[in-house]
């Protein structure tokens, strides 16, 4: 006999069950979880092979597109494929003739030495005025970022081809927009005065028309970094007495390292391995004297068909681009190590 509440008496067998074991109730929030228990539905992390398959496809799509013609190329740098070879379809292997005799030639480390101040006149260049740019984007309004942001884009956006027609046209010996400019400003001697007349000058115009190309995107990149240095940074740096160049080298630069780091990297790569520029310009003229090492290695493979010589240039090029990278690797390396 059970009593209820109200004081009512009712009679249930002895033998029943109590309510508690009848329909369970609706667990409250929280009730029975244990710690560390992954909740029932939510799907592991994957283990084992599933990750590796995962990513096989993209491995498998590299190794086939940049891996197996490096391997290619390495291999025809050990053989003699030229004119002859290709019509006979033969590649005798000859060793390290091809590197040897490129080591031994003159001509060769004459293309070094000039793609390396190519290299390095451009870097500068493209750092120093993009930086600048940056700092500009970031002490403008609203209205005029806009307008030298959209300049900088386009700028960027040309083919390499139509801007260096474009540069073309403006150093042309009759019909140039330089030459009528240096004439209206009283200067003698540039009445179809021909600007590439000398490797030098080329490549001076060529480094014009690569750093034109280039600065938009160390600009904008900089600017970007500006907007996360903190206004208080400044205004501290302006109580100290800090002047401009004071405050850039002791609150910029420093926040900005990393990206300065990786954009001359970049920028490194980007300009050694600058083909299109120097060959659509004068095809590494005049008397092959603007020639860079992408140049070179193109006239000798398909100008001069030496086939076993262009390949065994190129994989030199590699190889200074690497040992020169390396210092950089090792800068980045340290610089996260620091952080």
């Amino acid at each position: 006999m059970t009593v209820h509440s109200q004081g009512a008496a009712t009679s249930a067998p002895q033998d029943a069950p109590p309510k508690s074991a009848g329909r369970p109730k609706a667990p409250l929030a929280g009730a029975g979880r244990t710690t560390g228990t992954p909740r029932r539905g939510r799907a592991s992390l994957p283990s084992g092979w599933l990750p590796y398959a995962l990513i096989a496809p993209a491995v498998v799509s590299i190794a086939g597109l940049l891996l197996y013609p490096l391997v290619k190329n390495i291999l025809l740098s050990f053989q003699q494929v030229n004119k002859i070879e290709l019509i006979q379809r033969k590649a005798p292997f000859i060793g390290l003739d091809n590197y040897t005799q490129l080591l031994g030639e003159s001509r060769f480390w004459t293309v070094v030495v000039r793609s390396f101040a190519f290299t390095a006149a451009n870097v500068v260049l493209i750092m120093v005025l993009g930086s600048l740019i940056g700092i500009l984007l970031n002490r403008l309004g609203t209205k005029m970022r806009l307008v030298l942001s959209l300049a900088l884009v386009m700028a960027w956006a040309m083919p390499i081809v139509a801007s260096v027609t474009v540069f073309q046209w403006l150093f042309d010996e009759q019909f140039g927009v330089v030459n009528w400019l240096m004439r209206t400003l009283g200067f003698a001697g540039y009445e179809q005065h021909n600007w590439f007349e000398s490797g030098f000058s080329t490549l001076v115009i060529i480094t014009v028309l690569v750093v034109w190309g280039s600065v938009p995107f160390v600009a904008l990149n900089m600017y970007a970094g500006l907007t996360t240095v903190g206004a208080e940074l400044y205004e501290a740096a302006k109580m100290d007495g800090a002047n401009g160049w004071q405050t850039f080298w002791k609150v910029v630069f420093p926040n900005l390292k990393p990206f300065f780091l990786v954009t001359t990297f970049l920028e490194v790569i980007w300009v050694f391995k600058a083909f299109t520029q120097v060959y659509a310009m004068r095809s590494g003229g005049p008397d092959r004297a603007s020639e860079t090492l992408p140049v070179f290695a193109y006239i000798e493979g398909q100008a001069q068909q030496h086939y076993g010589l262009a390949a065994a240039i190129s994989v030199l090029t590699i190889l200074m681009l690497v040992v020169v990278m390396s210092f950089y690797f090792r800068l980045i390396l340290k610089q996260e190590e620091e952080q």
